[in-house]
C-alpha cells in the first residue's frame, strides 16, 4: 500500500561525479509514492544535464538551479517546495539502499505514524570499498550526531519547530538534531535496517565541521567555555603546524 507521499530532496553543486548514482538510488526504490526534489546551487559543470536527462525520464523528480547561501539555505529551500509526509535529505554524493523508503515506513507505521524523526544505519565507504556500517542511538545524541542522510523527519517536525539555521556552514543538521533531542527525546525512532550509504572525505568530515560541532555543545551546555577555548588553541595551532 503506497498511500504515504515521502519526500526527498537533494541538493548539488557541481557535483557531476557523483550525483548520478544518487540520483539512481532514489528512482530505483521499492517503494514508488516518492517526489523528488533537486535543489542545484548554479553548477557549472555537467550537474544539471545530468539532472535534466533524469527529469525527462521520470515524472516525478523536480529541480532548480540557482545561486544560494549554503547547504542548508538550499535543505530550506527544497522543505519550502516539498508536500510529502515524510521527508529525507540525501545529499548529492550519498546514496540509499533499494528498500530505504520502505524500511523507513515500516517503522512509521509501527509508531502509529507519529512525527519523528526516523532514523537507521549508515554504510561508510572509502576509495569504493565499504569500511564500516555506522549507527549512533539518538539517547547518545549530544556527543555523537545521528546519521543525517539516513533520517526521515516527518512534516510536521519541521512545521511545528523550525528548519535548518542558515547561520551555521556546516553542522546545521546537528543543530536541528539537538534542539528536537532536547525538546523531547520521543521525537525519535530508530529504524534497524540499513538505510543510506556514504563515502570518507566530504564537508562533514573537516575541521571546520569539528569547530562548529564544538560551538554547538558549547551553545546546549555541553562543553565549558574554557574547553572550548582550549580545543579552538589546538586547532589553530594543527592548522599552523601543516596538520
Amino acid at each position: 500500500m503506497e498511500d504515504i507521499l515521502v519526500s526527498i530532496i537533494t541538493v548539488s553543486l557541481n557535483s557531476s561525479a557523483t550525483i548520478e548514482r544518487t540520483i539512481k538510488s532514489v528512482t530505483g526504490q521499492t517503494y514508488k509514492n516518492i517526489e523528488y526534489i533537486i535543489v542545484d546551487g548554479g553548477s557549472t559543470d555537467s550537474t544539471m544535464q545530468i539532472v535534466e536527462r533524469y527529469g525527462k525520464e521520470y515524472d516525478n523528480i523536480s529541480y532548480t538551479s540557482e545561486p544560494d547561501r549554503g547547504i542548508y539555505d538550499a535543505m530550506n529551500k527544497g522543505l519550502s517546495r516539498s508536500r510529502g509526509e515524510l521527508i529525507g535529505i540525501l545529499n548529492s554524493d550519498d546514496w540509499y539502499e533499494k528498500d530505504a523508503v520502505e524500511r523507513i515506513l515500516e517503522g512509521y507505521r509501527e509508531n502509529d505514524r507519529k512525527p519523528a524523526v526516523y532514523y537507521g544505519f549508515m554504510g561508510v565507504y572509502k576509495d569504493g570499498l565499504e569500511k564500516s556500517c555506522l549507527f549512533f542511538h539518538h539517547h547518545f545524541l549530544p556527543e555523537n550526531m545521528i546519521n543525517h542522510p539516513s533520517c526521515f523527519v516527518s512534516r510536521q517536525i519541521y512545521d511545528k519547530y523550525g528548519t535548518y539555521d542558515t547561520g551555521y556552514r556546516i553542522a546545521a543538521d546537528y543543530d536541528l538534531m539537538l534542539r528536537l533531542f532536547y525538546i523531547d527525546e520521543g521525537l525519535f525512532y530508530p529504524v534497524y535496517e540499513r538505510i543510506a550509504n556514504f563515502s570518507l572525505g566530504g564537508a562533514s568530515a573537516s575541521s571546520s565541521s569539528e569547530m562548529e560541532a564544538d560551538l554547538l555543545r558549547k551553545k546546549y551546555g555541553l562543553m565549558s567555555s574554557r574547553k572550548y577555548t582550549m580545543r579552538k588553541i589546538v586547532r589553530t595551532v594543527k592548522k599552523w603546524l601543516g596538520y
